[in-house]
């Protein structure tokens, strides 16, 4: 095939439309990663296992996902790009049906296992056909449609799952994926397209089953996956099995480089990271997406946890975001024609670690409209994150590396995300085992201001007429309930501030980015 046949090559049918039907496959997945840890509570009690049990449910699928986004690429280029993403749709729909019809803890973990692994083909398949799809100086304004499914979706997910679990079955969390995969199995079967280059790959001789880096990949991207979602629940480093995890992680990840690196075919070719745009853009595709998640999952626990919300109104305080999202993206999408690309991530870095600042300022009495308008302000600064990295790091990527460069990009951004959902989870119970540490120390009688405090809640309730033999106990109770939550206050305080930490620490990083604009809503000169 000469290059100016690849060139003048064009889909058949209109690249939005086709940027919009591989998404809703994209999002779907995405939505499904938040949607169920709703669940898992409901999961639990139908399945007569504990919530520890449950969370095998999450693990099983997180281990396969993470897996199989690192190799997607190869599978991609072995079975061909189209029939490896309809095979992904589909059997990710047969699954969802089969977890939904689970009748057992070990059933549901089996399923999820596979829904997981060919799930985790679809994000880094939506990647590659778009930009195979758009030229160059439009996927700036295409990968706003792909910011869509990566970041509402995981907004969307508490929300929509409350709603499914108060008034339904849980059961349903799954099932509302069927009719959504039929629709984008028959859509993207008719209008996707390998293009000339990719056709070129399934008749040139294979890339052999790489038995040594695919052995190495599952070991260590396995054992962190599991390591991290168990971690906070077996106690870290405390638990020779955590331990064991690390140890298998290390080997596994360091061996798998040390051999992509060496072996004549590996199953990922890790040139792509000699593009300097594509692999700064991973780096802060990961550090965005270990934030992003990390701040999703801090508000609604502190509004359930600590504010006593039911799981539907701790859900809607993440939704207005995603509209600030969505009204934000093609601001944004003209703001790269006109400003360089790396000023964008800057602010959009620095935006959010203000954001969470400002969010560390929580109080006992913070109210519902105070909490969207901090999650709000949070998400307003992902607005001018995953459009931009996402633009640059395949400004300057060779077309034969699209498919890797895909896999990789969107690994980080998930194994980064799951990371900031652990680490952000832990903080809290290690910030509050801290705080109320501290806090004892002014709960007891040898401390004025406490005995003050004794004083005035046994005034009030004498006053609302409590007898007067149960007054002291009932305001010792009081006020252990209220150092509780100050404990807790200040524990999601101390995170938040880490967060922010991170995302200030992030800045100057952007500096390595290409001094570049977009062309015509999104390439690069």
């Amino acid at each position: 095939m000469s290059s100016a046949a690849a060139a003048a090559w064009t889909p058949r049918f209109n690249p939005w439309l086709i940027a919009v039907v591989v998404t809703m496959a994209a999002f779907m997945e995405i939505l499904d990663t938040t949607i169920v840890n709703v669940a898992l509570p409901y999961i639990a009690g139908t399945l007569a296992a504990s919530n520890d049990e449950a969370n095998y449910a999450l693990t099983s699928y997180l281990v396969a996902n993470g897996i199989v986004l690192t190799v997607s690429g190869w599978l991609s280029d072995t079975i061909g790009r189209k029939r490896y993403f309809i095979i992904c749709i589909a059997m990710f729909t047969v699954t969802s049906f089969l977890c939904g019809i689970s009748q057992s803890l070990g059933q549901i973990v089996v399923f999820r296992l596979l829904q997981g692994f060919f799930g985790g083909g679809l994000q880094p398949s939506q990647q590659a056909i778009i930009l195979d799809t758009f030229p160059a100086a439009k996927r700036g304004a295409a990968f706003a449609v792909t910011a869509i499914a990566t970041i509402v979706a995981p907004v969307l997910g508490p929300t929509l799952g409350g709603y499914i679990v108060e008034h339904s079955t849980w059961r349903w969390i799954f099932f509302v994926n069927i009719p959504v995969g039929i629709l984008a199995v028959f859509l993207n079967g008719l209008m996707v397209e390998d293009p000339p280059w990719e056709k070129e790959k399934t008749s040139r001789p294979k890339r052999g089953i790489d038995y040594i880096g695919l052995s190495l990949i599952v070991l260590g991207l396995g054992s962190m996956q599991f390591m991290i979602d168990r971690g906070e629940d077996d106690g870290w480093f405390g638990s020779p099995l955590i331990v064991t995890l690390a140890i298998f992680a290390f080997i596994g990840i360091f061996g798998a480089i040390c051999w992509l690196l060496t072996a004549k075919h590996p199953i990922i070719n890790l040139d792509v990271f000699k593009d300097k745009n594509f692999t700064m853009g991973c780096v802060l595709i990961g550090a965005m997406g270990g934030i992003l998640y990390a701040s999703a999952v801090l508000i609604p626990q502190f509004a359930e946890g600590t504010l006593g919300y039911p799981a539907i109104n701790a859900g809607l305080i993440l939704s207005p975001g995603g509209i600030v999202v969505i009204i934000l993206i093609p601001i944004v999408g003209r703001l790269m024609k006109f400003i360089q690309t790396r000023f964008i991530v800057m602010f959009g870095f620095a935006l959010m670690a203000f954001a969470l600042m400002y969010s560390s300022f929580l109080t006992p009495y913070v109210d519902f409209g105070t909490l969207v308008f901090m999650r709000a302000l949070q998400t307003a600064a992902l607005g001018f994150l995953f459009v931009p990295i996402s633009t640059i790091a395949y400004l300057t990527l060779p077309q034969r590396f699209r498919s890797d460069g895909a896999a990789l990009f969107s690994m980080f951004r998930n194994v980064s995300g799951s990371v900031g959902i652990s680490l952000s989870s832990a903080a809290v119970v290690e910030r509050r085992q801290s705080d109320q540490a501290h806090l004892s120390g002014f709960m007891t009688p040898l401390h004025q201001g406490y005995n003050d405090y004794i004083a005035k809640s046994e005034q009030t309730l004498r006053t609302l007429g409590r007898a007067a033999a149960g007054v002291h106990d009932a305001a010792v109770s009081h006020t252990y309930q209220t150092y509780q939550t100050q404990a807790a206050i200040l524990a999601y305080g101390n995170v938040f501030q880490y967060t922010a930490v991170i995302a200030a620490l992030v800045v100057p990083l952007c500096f390595f980015i290409s001094a570049k604009k977009a062309e015509g809503g999104g390439g690069g000169h």
